[in-house]
């Protein structure tokens, strides 16, 4: 399977949005936030690192939920990173 690959807006929202998540996680630990989200570190590193920058939504639902973050903030967060890669795009 060939994946198409990823713009520099979702390349960049997936970054804001793994940034987001590791501040809220704080000291915890990757392990403990992904086993109470019902995940796998792997897949919680491959979020925070922006390799896996179009989780599935409840994916996001469940991280949120242990994270104590509502979905207000990760839209807000979605959409900085999108004005702020349309903004690289257009000066690039």
């Amino acid at each position: 399977m060939v994946r198409t690959p990823l713009t520099p807006w979702e390349r960049h929202r997936g970054e804001m949005l793994g940034a987001l998540l590791r501040e809220a996680r704080g000291e915890r630990s990757m392990v403990e936030v992904a086993a109470a989200s019902g995940l796998s570190a792997e897949t919680l590193r491959k979020i925070e690192t922006g390799r896996a920058p179009t989780p599935a939504f409840f994916t996001i639902v469940a991280l949120a939920s242990v994270l104590n973050l509502s979905m207000e903030q990760l839209a807000v967060a979605a959409a900085a990173g999108a004005d702020a890669a349309e903004g690289d795009v257009l000066t690039a």
